[in-house]
């Protein structure tokens, strides 16, 4: 049986800062149990839209603030990155960062207790090095890696 199901996307919306490039989604999930995904660094490349997590390879295995963990990476070339939590509310934010400054942050925000909509944001106004992200086109292919995270992390919440 095929389904005509139109597909699951996250919506990208204009923050009002070009630095900033977010999306959300409804996520059928309560907030903890998302939360409890978003805390656990080695569950991160299952929801990376980005596609360029490659796993985990130090850190704790929950995240707080001032928490650090390693990720092996890959784009284009692979190679490691140490990030640290910036901001922490449990079950409503968290965000990392890693040398270079730009951020990764997620909102939580419940609308019934088993549906929660999620707010990715890449800010990159903390950045130490704009050029950098110019050169490399981030902010037009983070937008649509944030969105694409939403959409895997959706999945996860929903099917775990």
């Amino acid at each position: 049986m095929s389904s005509n199901a139109a597909p699951i996307r996250a919506e990208i919306f204009d923050t009002g800062n070009p630095k900033k490039k977010s999306a959300r989604i409804v996520i059928d999930a309560s907030a903890e149990k998302i939360f409890g995904l978003l805390i656990n660094p080695q569950r991160h490349v299952d929801f990376d839209g980005s596609k360029t997590i490659q796993g985990n390879f130090s850190g704790p295995v929950t995240l707080k603030l001032g928490s650090k963990f390693g990720m092996r990476m890959k784009l284009g070339i692979k190679y490691r990155i140490l990030n640290t939590v910036v901001e922490f509310e449990e079950n409503e934010r968290i965000a990392w960062r890693h040398l270079g400054r730009w951020r990764w942050r997620y909102e939580l925000r419940p609308i019934t207790p088993n549906q929660t909509e999620v707010t990715e944001t890449f800010d990159g106004t903390t950045s130490i090095s704009q050029l950098w992200l110019n050169w490399r086109k981030a902010y037009p292919w983070t937008q649509i890696a944030v969105a694409k995270t939403l959409v895997r992390l959706k999945e996860l919440a929903e099917r775990t």
